[in-house]
């Protein structure tokens, strides 16, 4: 009996998936076409033909629909993100379920069940924009609110630590995460080289290679603040604190080879995970929770606690509950509204401020540096980047590349001066805090740089879970010259000598197989 056209449609629906159908779904939503027109808002009248004298002669100059698209095609790539290229986005709300302005006045911390409109990007870190979501690598996960007082950009990690502690090293440390510059390949030596000429990335590199390494998708990782930030309450009294976001569908991780497999089946997973768990209603959420530190505690704590290396042990600094971040919108047009989504650790208000720690005092001006050089110097115009929930932008800027500043029609563009220019708002200004010292540049190298990994390897990881974290670093350090791979198998050592021989057992296993192999097919 042959299938009417509903029945076929519906079978053929049943086999696709959301992110499959988004264009059916565009096509029942708008059955009538728009009309066609150019970027002056003219008619097209055809998009299928050039004008040409004769149907076999040279094109005309005067086709400026032909010119139009052409132009606009040239300049359609804005240069991409130089770390976190390939990413996710979505919308939604973060909702206040706890008290805490004993900590700190944010507005989004004002008055439990307030609800906060944010956007998310989650995002690998290494790989270019073309490059498979299930790589061994740290995840971005970046959340702006649209706060009454502006924007708020949580930018973090899916690890509370980093590499590194100094922010000096960061451009030679992402160089050996890129491409080797002749061969324009990745090159394990270069990063077991740097790895282990920098004892303080035996934390972050443990949990690299651990089964955390390669989550499940995005909606199965944690989210970060990694750095140390500052909280201020309405009395002035400031604390330090670290932000969490728990994931509530559970941590999941992906095995190495299920990850591999992926790469080539699916190499954007985790964009297509996001995108049909919102559009089925199975919207991700996560729950907010802070780690408090007074100023004491700081001034004697036994570790740098503003070290990006080291976590804040819970025992000691218990989590505190805060709040719900829920994901319940897709983006309209990715490009608009996640390509273009920029976050900075430096867009913060007033209760949240910056710490001490030396990686965020730099990411405070690197961030929106970059987004200045890839979108140019008004991208907080950009609708996706504005102030949502405050009134229109007055301050003293103007002008620029594709400045949409409309709305400060004749305002004076100078400060101080006598015809009604916005004013300042001293309420808004930053907590006083005392600094002494002297300037110089600090050796951080020396610093405790393994306790920790110790603690992570004894009492966070099981017996599999050890086995498989050694296998997987001797697996990309089998790769690296010998020197470095005894050089690593030493730093390792340092943090547990049972950490350092599995590697050294690994090793030999891997090559030893290699070499049987390779004699195999002589």
């Amino acid at each position: 009996m042959p299938l009417s056209s509903w029945d076929f449609k519906l079978r053929k629906m049943g086999s696709r998936d959301k992110a499959a159908e988004q264009l059916n779904t565009w096509k029942s939503r708008n059955p009538n076409p728009d009309k066609a027109v150019n970027f002056h808002g003219c008619p097209i009248p055809s998009l299928s033909t050039s004008l040409s004298v004769g149907p076999k002669g040279p094109l005309l100059l005067q086709d400026t629909t032909l010119v139009e698209h052409l132009a606009h095609f040239d300049r359609e790539r804005i240069p991409e993100r130089v770390v976190h290229a390939k990413g996710a986005g979505a919308f939604g709300y973060f909702e206040l379920t706890h008290d805490i302005t004993k900590y700190c006045k944010a507005k989004p911390f004002e008055k439990v069940g307030l609800r906060t409109n944010v956007a998310v990007r989650f995002s690998t870190v290494g790989g270019e924009s073309g490059s498979a979501d299930t790589v061994r690598d740290p995840r971005g996960f970046a959340v702006k609110f649209y706060t009454e007082d502006g924007n708020w950009d949580l930018v973090g990690n899916n690890t509370p630590i980093f590499f590194i502690r100094d922010p000096i090293l960061f451009p030679s440390f992402i160089h050996t995460q890129k491409r080797n510059p002749q061969t324009h390949l990745k090159d394990t030596d270069m990063f077991w080289d740097f790895i282990t000429l920098r004892p303080e990335t035996t934390h972050q590199v443990s949990f690299l290679f651990s089964d955390r390494g390669i989550p499940d998708g995005y909606r199965h990782m944690n989210g970060y603040s990694s750095h140390t930030l500052k909280l201020v309450n309405a009395q002035g009294t400031a604390v330090y604190s670290k932000f969490h976001l728990k994931t509530d569908q559970g941590i999941k991780c992906l095995p190495t080879d299920k990850a591999r497999e992926l790469s080539a089946d699916d190499p954007d997973y985790s964009i297509h995970d996001l995108y049909n768990a919102i559009s089925e209603n199975r919207y991700p959420s996560w729950s907010m929770y802070i780690q408090v530190m007074t100023f004491e505690q700081a001034e004697k704590f036994r570790w740098n606690p503003f070290d990006l290396t080291k976590v804040w042990p819970h025992g000691e600094f218990p989590l505190i509950p805060v709040g719900k971040l829920v994901l319940d919108r897709n983006p309209t047009n990715y490009f608009a509204e996640v390509e273009q989504l920029a976050f900075s650790p430096a867009n913060m208000i007033p209760g949240i401020e910056p710490s001490p720690d030396k990686m965020l005092q730099a990411r405070l001006f690197s961030y929106t540096d970059t987004h200045r050089h890839r979108l140019g110097p008004n991208y907080v115009q950009i609708p996706v980047n504005c102030p949502l929930r405050t009134i229109k932008v007055k301050n003293y800027s103007r002008d620029g590349f594709m400045s949409q500043d409309t709305h400060q029609g004749g305002s004076p563009n100078y400060f101080p001066n006598s015809f009604g220019g916005p004013n300042v708002v001293e309420a808004a200004a930053a907590s006083s805090f005392n600094l002494s010292g002297d300037v110089q540049r600090y050796n951080s190298a020396d610093t405790d740089n393994f306790s920790q990994v110790g603690l992570f390897w004894n009492n966070v990881l099981t017996t599999e879970e050890r086995k498989r974290l050694a296998a997987n670093i001797a697996g990309h350090l089998k790769n690296a010259q010998e020197f470095l791979q005894q050089r690593a198998i030493k730093q390792f050592s340092q943090a547990h000598p049972e950490y350092g021989r599995m590697i050294r057992q690994e090793l030999q296993a891997q090559t030893s197989s290699a070499l049987k192999f390779a004699n195999s097919n002589m």
